[in-house]
C-alpha cells in the first residue's frame, strides 16, 4: 500500500513534451493532501474496530460466563428444591412416625389408666360390701343384744312384780 510519504517523495524524470509541472504538482499536493486524510481515517477506524472487537470479545465472554452462571443457577435451584422436598418428605415421615408413637404411647396409657379405674371400681365394690356386711353384722349384734337386753328386763320384770312368788322360794 503507498503511505503519504511514498507519495511525498515520489520524483517523475523530466521529459521535454509532457504535462505541466505546476499543474501535476498542484494535482499530486491535493491527491497527497486527500491521501493523508484518508489514510489518518483509515487507521483512526482500524483502531475503533480493533476496539470495538476488543469489547465485543468481552461482551461474549460476558455472556458466556453469564449463560454458565444462570445455567448454574437452574442447576443449583432445581437441587436445592430437589433437596428440600427429600428433607421435607423426611421430616414429614418422622412426624408421621412420631405422632403414631405418641398416640400407640397414649392408648397404652389410657389403657393402664382404664385398667387402674376398674380395679379401684373393684375394690370400691369389695369395700362396699365388706362394709354391708359388716353393717349387717353389727345390726344384727345390736337386735340380738336388744333382745337380749329386752328377755332380762322383762324377766326382771315379772320377778320384780310378783314378790310373793320371790319370797316363798326362800
Amino acid at each position: 500500500m503507498i503511505t503519504p510519504v511514498d507519495i511525498e517523495s515520489k520524483k517523475f524524470k523530466k521529459v521535454p513534451v509532457g504535462y505541466s509541472t505546476p499543474e501535476v504538482d498542484k494535482f499530486l499536493s491535493e491527491i497527497l493532501h486527500d491521501y493523508e486524510r484518508l489514510y489518518k481515517e483509515n487507521i483512526e477506524f482500524k483502531d475503533k474496530i480493533s476496539m470495538l472487537n476488543e469489547g465485543i470479545s468481552y461482551y461474549k465472554s460476558m455472556e458466556d460466563t453469564l449463560k454458565r452462571t444462570l445455567i448454574l443457577a437452574e442447576k443449583t435451584a432445581e437441587e436445592t428444591r430437589s433437596a428440600a422436598y427429600v428433607k421435607s418428605e423426611q421430616i414429614k415421615r418422622e412426624a408421621e412416625i412420631r405422632a403414631s408413637e405418641l398416640m400407640q404411647s397414649s392408648q397404652r396409657e389410657i389403657n393402664k389408666l382404664n385398667q387402674k379405674i376398674d380395679f379401684l371400681r373393684n375394690q370400691f365394690e369389695i369395700s362396699k360390701l365388706k362394709i354391708k356386711q359388716l353393717l349387717v353384722a353389727e345390726l344384727e349384734m345390736v337386735l340380738s343384744a336388744k333382745l337380749d337386753y329386752d328377755e332380762e328386763l322383762n324377766t326382771n320384770l315379772v320377778v320384780d312384780r310378783n314378790p310373793d312368788e320371790n319370797n316363798q322360794d326362800s
